[in-house]
């Protein structure tokens, strides 16, 4: 039987450049009196909230480990993993303690750990909820993987557990904690060029089957949609700063259709808001896609191209360039989320986010299978505003 780390050979294998510059700077604090027996002098913690990793492909192997080096407030102290060979080499290359390293059936033992105070769930899609629901049960702090879950019923079952656990949960979404993002949330949301009347997204890669879960159903819960088109429509929401009131869509040519047997190739959809302004994104897993997140107003426009990758980022607007330092998103993330526990502060991309996506996901493929117009009245308006 194959353990999820059969299925982990790659997370995000169409993007390898990891940023050479220093982590972004966090706003630290005096961590609040708690079981996790922190302290805080002059805005850094006496001991760094452990962080164990679960699933140990790519992503974890080539940007959340390195990442977790360069961290302030919390470091690697763990590993979940089916494969003896890759737990070896973890514990030699990261000295982690034998008492630190678990397997899939083994997890749940990870409650009587005081060295993980953050499970990082990096697994295929349709593994997280399992994951997260047991990690909470453990009474941990979780950050999960996007999507948050391949159906809105696991993403509700996600968030009841952590609700239930009086635990801190984020949505591993890195863009919204690298710079350039941030800077087109303040100029799509403050309408520096007036309100945002169009937005273009393209995000999508040449996939080889090196990792196969990819296009699998029952493991990836659906194509590039999933993978790579929720940063198309990560981008366009938070940018705009407003839910669309519907969708339409419509699924690419299946150019390999045994490869794609169970997922869509491609898909282009278009996001209506209420203004009448409208997002038009697409993704592939059949074309390498210029990666580009662009917003046009009445008095100008703002882009970012490449817009998605882990680093080398550029962006500019009708009015020049946007001169702005790339940093390490991955640590910039799990800093900002570690700083969330010890202060006891709101995530910026709380599992409540999550749950949006995954309804908005689900009407993306209603439209594209039934060719119609789908309603989002139903959606959860959560964002992250700008001046938070």
């Amino acid at each position: 039987m194959k353990t999820p780390d059969d299925f982990l050979s790659s997370r995000r294998a169409f993007v390898r450049t990891l940023s050479l510059s220093a982590g972004a700077t966090l706003v630290g604090g005096a961590a609040l009196a708690n079981p996790l027996h922190l302290l805080a002098n002059g805005g850094t913690a006496d001991r760094k909230l452990g962080v164990a990793l679960v699933g140990l492909g790519k992503y974890s192997t080539g940007q959340l480990a390195p990442a977790l080096q360069e961290t302030k407030f919390c470091r690697l102290a763990g590993i979940v993993t089916g494969s003896p060979a890759k737990a070896s080499q973890w514990k030699r290359q990261h000295n982690i303690p034998d008492k630190n390293v678990y397997d899939y059936k083994t997890f749940d033992r990870i409650i009587d750990n005081p060295d993980i105070d953050i499970v990082y769930v990096v697994l295929p899609n349709a593994l997280h909820a399992e994951y997260v629901v047991r990690a909470a049960q453990a009474g941990k702090h979780v950050i999960c993987e996007k999507p948050m879950a391949t159906t809105t019923a696991d993403a509700r079952r996600m968030l009841a557990a952590m609700k239930k656990a009086g635990k801190k949960f984020s949505i591993g979404y890195r863009l919204h904690f690298e710079p350039h993002h941030r800077e087109m949330m303040r100029l799509g949301q403050q309408q520096a060029f007036g309100p945002v009347q169009r937005m273009v997204a393209d995000n999508g890669f040449r996939f080889n089957n090196d990792t196969p879960w990819r296009v699998s159903k029952a493991l990836g819960g659906g194509g590039p949609l999933l993978d790579m088109g929720i940063y198309c429509l990560q981008g366009c929401l938070y940018t705009k700063g407003q839910i669309p009131v519907s969708v339409t869509a419509k699924f690419a040519p299946k150019t390999d259709p045994a490869l794609f047997k169970e997922v869509e190739a491609g898909i282009s959809w278009q996001l209506q808001f209420a203004d009448g302004a409208t997002a038009d994104c697409r993704t592939s897993y059949a074309e390498n896609m210029t990666s580009r997140l662009r917003a046009e107003g009445s008095k100008g426009w703002a882009e970012l191209a490449p817009a998605f990758g882990y680093g080398g980022l550029q962006g500019r607007t009708s009015q020049g360039p946007l001169n702005i330092q790339n940093v390490n998103q991955q640590a910039a993330q799990m800093d900002d989320f570690a700083d969330c526990v010890l202060n006891n502060k709101p995530t910026r991309v709380p599992g409540e986010m999550g749950l949006r996506d995954v309804q908005l996901l689900e009407a993306i493929y209603r439209a594209a299978e039934t060719g119609q117009k789908v309603s989002t009245k139903d959606v959860v308006a959560v964002f992250d505003k700008v001046g938070r």
